[in-house]
């Protein structure tokens, strides 16, 4: 009698993008998937209170009561592996009866979105670079931006730009960037959830092609306390209902239309809080400094890659697409956070805005600015003033809800226990090792 081995089974692993940025969830049997896309795969609340690092340090939870993670199958991409490709399913985390769970990262951004489409008419267009680091290569002199170090990558940026096409994420570029083994990647823009669908896919697809060569694709946010940060810009505009962009106007100063100009608003009169959200670690502060080409003040910066929000140019060679093309970066960010929960951010401040009907206030440009004479306040220094801003801002309960915000604010502040007595390089190293 023959004993041939069993064929595996294929599954689909479906998951979140949790509070602490990482991909968490459970894999079921890609027959089961109609079942699935009903009544997902059991979960827990304390689950989305597990750490950066691994443990759960601290839970409002405890170990009472049930939710599910239900798959989204639209999301539903192969991710490369060495015994061949895994199939990933990004989801929603709902309650038993099928509503949203008051947690859900997804969720939380889907209702940005929701409200915004319903008050205003408009939709985010949004796309995520992704900064991280190659360990896959030599750290040698003058390798920034040089094709050099792109050579020595052989083609891993070939195999990770091929596997987010047949994903259905549309690459944009890939260069050598100004850190040590640093790259950077971006994606053409989506509009919507999948936007922050497509920088989960983005940071798996790395990591995966990365450990293909036995190496890793380091997403942390700076690698030693006075090195070059690893920062995720968030790149965003605003589309109405017939697909037409309503962000840019040539006659208006900066070339923000006056109907959008409450929406970056918003988003600067937030930004101090939105730290919290956006820039989520102990080590994101470290990058968070001067004389980092990283934002030190939330302030408004044409063409500046050391604004907090940037307005990045439009280039001749763009034709009559001018109003497309025009953008805000958004740099007060990088992969600690998940991407909906750094969307959402964006999306909510902006709403409020615009609900408000808030002016945009003069920033000053230019190498001189003086941002503090100006008004412009500064970003908190730490993580823990950041969660304090949070905590202050009534809009930000409206947004999150009083379960998430409280569950939030204490997670983050878990993880600052946690690290406490750790000095900076330690600390840099313990993230290094997670993300």
């Amino acid at each position: 009698m023959r004993n041939d081995p069993a064929p595996a089974e294929q599954l689909i692993f479906t998951a979140t993008c949790d509070f602490a940025g990482h991909v968490r969830g459970k894999a079921f049997p890609a027959a089961d998937s109609e079942y699935r896309t009903l009544a997902g795969v059991g979960y827990t609340g304390s689950n989305i209170m597990m750490s950066a690092f691994g443990p759960i340090f601290s839970t409002p939870f405890g170990t009472v009561g049930d939710i599910a993670i239900v798959p989204d199958m639209s999301t539903r991409v192969a991710i490369p592996a060495a015994n061949g490709p895994l199939d990933l399913a990004l989801g929603d985390i709902r309650n038993l009866d099928g509503t949203a769970w008051s947690c859900c990262p997804r969720d939380f951004l889907r209702r940005g979105l929701t409200a915004l489409d319903a008050e205003f008419g408009w939709r985010l267009y949004a796309a995520f670079e992704q900064e991280f680091v190659y360990t896959g290569v030599a750290d040698l002199p003058a390798s920034s931006y040089a094709f050099d170090m792109y050579r020595r990558s052989g083609d891993f940026g070939g195999r990770v730009l091929g596997s987010l096409r047949a994903a259905g994420v549309i690459p944009d570029s890939f260069l050598p960037e100004y850190g040590p083994r640093q790259f950077e990647l971006t994606v053409k823009p989506s509009v919507g959830l999948r936007a922050a669908d497509d920088a989960v896919i983005v940071r798996e697809v790395l990591r995966a092609c990365a450990a293909s060569d036995g190496a890793r694709a380091i997403l942390a946010p700076i690698l030693e306390p006075d090195g070059i940060g690893n920062g995720t810009h968030i790149h965003f505009s605003l589309l109405d209902r017939f697909d037409r962009p309503v962000m840019y106007d040539p006659a208006e100063p900066l070339g923000i239309s006056a109907a959008a100009a409450p929406f970056l608003a918003g988003v600067l009169a937030h930004l101090p809080a939105l730290t919290a959200l956006t820039a989520p670690s102990v080590a994101s502060f470290f990058r968070l400094r001067p004389n980092k080409w990283a934002p030190t003040y939330a302030n408004l910066g044409e063409r500046d890659r050391g604004a907090a929000l940037r307005l990045c140019p439009i280039f001749a060679g763009d034709g009559n697409d001018e109003a497309r093309k025009f953008n805000a970066e958004y740099r007060v960010a990088d992969a600690a956070a998940s991407p909906y929960l750094q969307l959402g951010a964006i999306v909510h401040a902006g709403l409020d805005g615009l609900r408000r009907g808030l002016p945009l206030p003069a920033h000053p440009q230019g190498r001189d600015a003086d941002f503090a004479a100006a008004g412009i306040p500064p970003l908190p220094h730490d993580l823990a003033s950041a969660l304090d801003l949070l905590e202050a801002t009534p809009a930000a309960r409206a947004w999150c809800g009083s379960e998430f915000l409280a569950a939030y604010l204490e997670f983050k502040r878990a993880e600052i226990a946690a690290l406490d007595g750790i000095d900076d390089r330690d600390i840099c190293r313990r993230y290094a090792e997670v993300y």
